[in-house]
């Protein structure tokens, strides 16, 4: 009489997971996930980006539970590299839309960094952006005709993480990098009238009114802008008769020659030139000169050289595989 088989050992609960995790039937769902939250981003708000990092994250489990349970990959280096590599960009990618930012900034030439005008991060992105350090120190464009920008030039000063102050230029391919955050100039810039608002109660402040981007709102050069401290707005206007940037010639962003401004409050309407002043409901306003503003764009994403370095990685593999493959068969064998 024949001994019966050995009856199969029940799998671990752990080995199911795994194996559950390393079905080819889960990419594609995993796929169409990655899909659907693109979709979602494009049509909602970039703010919804994070969306991106579960599918991507089961997107890397999948495949790593895949080589774990695939003989095929440990009897084949190359191969068990290039989707650890693979696996590698794929959580990176992940952990980057969890952890980027994007910002936007203006500063009033002279004027340092306090914080950005608008953002989209991740929720794990803790940053440092308190700790940045940089002055606008002014800017040289230069036009060629039609008009069209050639060169944007930002003269920067920034301390660095030793604590020493430096200076340098910077422009839209060439951006200051200061603790991972990587910033650049814009073509959004303009005028700022500089006023020394003294309110009825507490001290003089120095501040600054962003007008619209120049050229490009060339013709509505006008913003509303509420003193602090104030109940009413202010309307600000630079009537800008000059053409300062000419359609039919090179030329150069600058100042206007003529440098007054309008202003309005309820039913009063002033006209200022550069240091003058004017009681308005709430305090003295002194228009102290007309300067420059400029914008600024703000990224930062720790994982992009190590993405870089996993696709180095990943093709360096493939290339090491299909040499070893194509080594064994010579180049001329007959048909």
């Amino acid at each position: 009489m024949s001994a019966s088989p050995a009856l199969a050992q029940p799998l671990r609960p752990a080995t199911r997971w795994l194996l559950v995790l390393a079905s080819p039937k889960l990419t594609p769902f995993g796929l169409a996930l990655l899909g659907a939250a693109s979709v979602a981003v494009y049509q909602l708000d970039a703010k919804a980006a994070p969306w991106l990092a579960l599918p991507l994250l089961l997107l890397a489990l999948n495949l790593l539970a895949a080589v774990a349970t695939n003989a095929v990959f440990r009897r084949q280096l190359p191969l068990l590299v290039f989707h650890l590599a693979l696996a590698a960009l794929v959580l990176l990618a992940a952990v980057g839309q969890l952890s980027y930012l994007k910002g936007n900034a203006e500063l009033t030439e002279g004027a340092a960094f306090e914080g950005l005008r608008s953002r989209e991060s991740g929720p794990w992105h803790g940053g440092r952006l308190r700790e940045l350090h940089f002055v606008n120190d002014g800017f040289e464009i230069s036009y060629m005709a039609g008009p069209v920008m050639d060169r944007n030039v930002n003269r920067v000063r920034w301390q660095d993480e030793q604590g020493s102050e430096r200076s340098g230029e910077i422009e839209a391919n060439q951006p200051l990098v200061l603790m991972g955050y990587r910033i650049y100039p814009t073509s959004n810039k303009g005028f700022a009238p500089v006023f020394v608002w003294q309110p009825a109660q507490g001290p003089a402040l120095l501040t600054a009114v962003h007008l619209p981007s120049f050229p490009a709102n060339a013709s509505a050069q006008a913003q509303t802008w509420r003193p602090p401290g104030s109940q009413a707005d202010v309307w600000v206007m630079l009537a800008v008769d000059e053409n300062l940037i000419p359609a039919d010639r090179a030329s150069r962003f600058r100042l206007p020659e003529q440098r007054g401004i309008v202003l309005r409050q309820q039913d009063q309407r002033f006209e200022l030139q550069p240091g003058q002043g004017v009681a308005l409901a709430d305090g003295w306003l002194h228009y102290r000169e007309l300067r420059t503003w400029m914008g600024y764009r703000f990224f930062h994403d720790w994982t992009i050289p190590w993405m870089l370095a996993s696709c180095t990685v990943a093709v360096l593999s493939m290339a090491w595989h299909f040499w070893r493959k194509f080594a064994t068969t010579p180049w001329n064998k007959a048909a």
